[in-house]
């Protein structure tokens, strides 16, 4: 027997997912798997190996799992804690195992982030009984472990004790040379402060990892919650879908080119307009009322957290690749109606003679010179953390996200200038300022990186 291990990281949502099987056996699982399945299945056939589970550590809230695709793909039997599924599943309860040839799957509950979680210890047959690396899910990160909020009802004080519970009693327990490979890396929101590393040990993480400090349980609870950042909208609703099993639809539809007055039609029907360009090319002129939110490792985060579940999309891209990544994100995100993409993109739609709008750039030095923009409306799109560790002096926070419904604190008639960390979330802000009307929106790119480079004034 040669025991078969990949993982498999998925930018933007920086999440992790693995194959673990026994190639002798011919037979593998696949570990909190994404919803775009092919990857799973053609590794699985380049091994010769058979999938015979999709295993879930737990109901997810920042990605559709694929655990529905695997299945219609390749029969896999779906397996999961003992939880709020509204589906049936082999339910694994804490003792209980899963077989793979000589490879042994230990289900161990490890409530906390969520009540149904379980980690998956893996142990092999020759080399003894004692696990040598479990499978964490969010249980416990490099340098972090899960959020214990997303659930509301005032849970989070309960769930971050039980968390406790787990991982003193029987996480570390296994022992420091355990292999730990986690749901998530840096970038997640699934916690506080993820590391870099996509796979740890116990020991690794008892000597570094904050969380593992020695602490009592209450203090623990306490020191978990604190600063605890708002999660992103998109969670909740993930947990409903997951929860009730992510429709199955076979492959990541690709997104047609669509003409200009069938763009247009769309947006008058209820479609939001994403552009997914860079905030320098939609600030030189995009479709007015579009959204920007530009392609790469931030666009899922944000268009979660920016577009209702639901909602016809219609894309503004650089091309067929770019509007197909970005529905590949959106589908891994549970939005299954992306009607299409501009296609010719800008050129099309200036040569139909459709209207243009434009959001001007600043360097922070204009931003900085008050007295050339009497009435100036500053607003630091930012959280509301951050904005307290620094802003411009006279901004006013109100985060991009909730911009839309707190819009009317700003005056339309006004010039407003937006700003974030780099740039990226202010060209959002701006871009929901231009659609709601705002007649002098400007963008500002570099914002708070810029600021400190160029040493200006910082208030507090």
């Amino acid at each position: 027997m040669a025991m078969v291990f990949k993982s498999f990281y998925t930018d933007g949502i920086a999440q992790l997912s693995y194959l673990v099987g026994d190639d002798a056996a011919g037979v593998a699982a696949i570990v909190d798997p994404r919803r775009d399945v092919d990857i799973y299945v053609e590794e699985a056939a380049a091994r010769g190996l058979r999938l015979a589970y999709a295993v879930e550590t737990h109901i997810h809230a920042d990605f559709a799992s694929g655990s529905h695709e695997l299945a219609a793909r390749t029969g896999a039997e779906i397996v999961g804690g003992d939880g709020d599924y509204g589906f049936p599943l082999r339910r694994l309860r804490n003792g209980e195992e899963l077989r793979l040839g000589e490879l042994t799957l230990h289900a161990i509950h490890t409530p906390g982030h969520t009540p149904e979680h379980v980690t998956l210890a893996l142990s092999a047959r020759k080399q003894g009984k004692a696990p040598f690396g479990a499978f964490t899910g969010d249980t416990l990160f490099n340098l972090d472990v899960g959020r214990p909020d997303l659930l509301g009802n005032d849970l989070e004080r309960r769930l971050a004790g039980e968390l406790y519970d787990s991982l003193f009693e029987k996480v570390l327990p296994m022992g420091n040379g355990t292999a730990v490979w986690p749901g998530h890396g840096a970038g997640s929101a699934c916690g506080k402060s993820l590391g870099d590393l996509l796979a740890s040990t116990v020991g690794h993480e008892r000597a570094v990892n904050p969380a593992l400090e020695p602490r009592g349980r209450e203090a623990f609870t306490s020191w978990l919650l604190e600063g605890m950042p708002e999660p992103p909208r998109h969670y909740a609703r993930l947990k409903r879908i997951n929860a009730a099993g992510a429709p199955v639809r076979g492959v990541v539809p690709v997104p047609p080119p669509m003409k200009p007055d069938a763009f247009e039609k769309a947006m008058r029907e209820g479609a939001v307009a994403i552009d997914t360009r860079s905030m320098l090319a939609f600030g030189g002129g995009h479709v007015p009322g579009a959204l920007n939110i530009g392609i790469g490792k931030e666009f899922p985060t944000w268009l979660g957290w920016m577009v209702e579940h639901g909602t016809p999309i219609v894309l503004v891209a650089e091309g067929p690749e770019q509007a197909l990544e970005a529905a590949t994100h959106a589908f891994r995100l549970g939005y299954d109606t992306v009607l299409g993409w501009l296609g010719q993109g800008l050129t099309a739609w200036q040569n139909a003679a459709k209207p243009l709008r434009h959001v001007d750039q600043w360097t922070v030095q204009a931003l900085d010179d008050r007295r050339a923009n009497p009435g100036l409306q500053i607003l630091d799109v930012r959280s509301p953390e951050e904005f307290e560790a620094g802003h411009v002096p006279g901004a006013q926070n109100i985060y991009v996200p909730h911009l839309s419904e707190r819009s009317g604190e700003l005056d339309p008639d006004r010039p407003v200038v937006t700003y974030c960390g780099t740039g990226y979330r202010a060209s959002i802000g701006a871009s929901v300022l231009a659609a709601a009307g705002f007649g002098q929106v400007f963008n500002t790119p570099g914002s708070w990186t810029a600021w400190k480079h160029a040493e200006l004034p910082v208030e507090r």
